[in-house]
């Protein structure tokens, strides 16, 4: 079940008595916690009827027995019990963090099991495994998660945002801030801070409380205000280097250097820009659309504001320069792994030896 289907679930009826919230995705997980505390507890008992439980310092018989026992004083509870992983069998959790010092796992999910067939009126358990993302090198830990607590009828599954997902919680936390960002920063904004929802949210909370804003929110804006957003300055060294403005490049770098930037990871993703402007002038393309449509990929869009970037890259350098760029890329990328390099000299002899090019 996707969050999107579980919070459908909590508007239009009662909490379930058992759910598995799975995967390492935290925004979207703690939406779906507020939302299944507000359907199982209402607003009279949110703090008196919620118990924490750490599976990894408690059994789930002394769970469910804390389940089965009569309250005096609220008529609902709401049992969140963390860490559910730690119920996987020792060998299978020494396997999965070989590097921390194995523990002995907890009781066994039997008492769960039983629980499971006459749950106890008016409680609901939430059973918590986010330690493992749900693709990648976790796949399989969190596939053994899922096995272990299959019987639970209710499983919300927390994978990874992709970067189209992230753009709508953007936008949508944007218009409940009264903020309006131009396409560029939205998507800047996204890109910057990696599809992360959890930092999205917090990033778009500082800027309400910042303020002041006269219209949109601009990519050049979003550069000075939010940490991490270099990405739309390195679009902005781009057309410097187009232009052969060796001043405004060099400003441009001071400024990245001086916001912490890691320059090696700055030339990489200058890199991979102009590979896709360069092929973009080999296989002939003319509009934006065309530019997303060749080079987006499953879970990898290519957003309209990049795909004009990607698209003025082409038309500023000829397929020669786009060649000999990359060549210097790889040329400074290498002088960035030398013994104590300094990053200042490496960038200025990059730009440097770009404007001598062009002559």
């Amino acid at each position: 079940m996707s969050p999107e289907q579980f919070l459908n679930q909590l508007q239009h009826g009662q909490a379930p008595p058992v759910c598995l919230l799975l995967g390492a995705e935290p925004y979207r997980r703690e939406v779906c916690r507020k939302a299944l505390i507000r359907a199982a507890l209402g607003e009279e008992d949110a703090e008196a009827g919620l118990s924490r439980f750490d599976l990894r310092e408690t059994s789930w018989r002394e769970i469910t027995d804390d389940a089965c026992s009569l309250s005096l004083f609220v008529r609902r509870r709401l049992l969140w019990v963390t860490n559910a992983d730690a119920a996987l069998p020792r060998g299978r959790a020494a396997e999965a963090d070989a590097e921390e010092p194995e523990s002995p796992a907890p009781a066994s999910i039997d008492p769960l099991l039983e629980y499971l067939k006459r749950p106890a009126p008016g409680v609901t358990i939430a059973v918590e495994a986010s330690r493992f993302e749900l693709d990648g090198e976790d796949k399989a830990k969190a596939e053994r998660v899922k096995k272990l607590y299959a019987a639970i009828p209710v499983q919300v599954e927390f994978p990874r945002l992709s970067a189209a997902k992230a753009r709508q919680i953007a936008q949508r936390l944007a218009q409940k801030a009264g903020l309006r960002f131009t396409e560029d920063a939205l998507d800047a904004l996204v890109e910057a801070l990696g599809a992360d929802g959890m930092r999205i949210a917090n990033e778009i909370e500082k800027l309400r409380l910042h303020g002041g804003f006269q219209g949109p929110i601009t990519a050049a804006q979003l550069a000075m205000l939010v940490p991490d957003s270099s990405v739309s300055t390195i679009f902005a060294l781009v057309d410097a280097l187009g232009r052969r403005d060796r001043k405004t490049a060099l400003e441009i770098t001071d400024r990245l250097l001086r916001q912490g930037e890691y320059m090696p990871l700055a030339m990489s993703f200058l890199a991979g820009l102009l590979r896709l402007a360069l092929a973009a002038r080999e296989m002939g393309l003319r509009t934006p659309q065309q530019v997303q449509n060749a080079f987006s990929r499953p879970g990898r869009p290519v957003w309209p504001s990049r795909a004009q970037q990607i698209l003025q890259a082409a038309r500023m350098f000829s397929g020669q320069d786009l060649a000999r760029t990359l060549i210097r890329i790889f040329e400074t990328d290498r002088a960035f792994r030398d013994a104590r390099p300094d990053d200042r000299l490496v960038m200025e002899n990059f730009i440097f030896g770009l404007a001598a090019s062009g002559r």
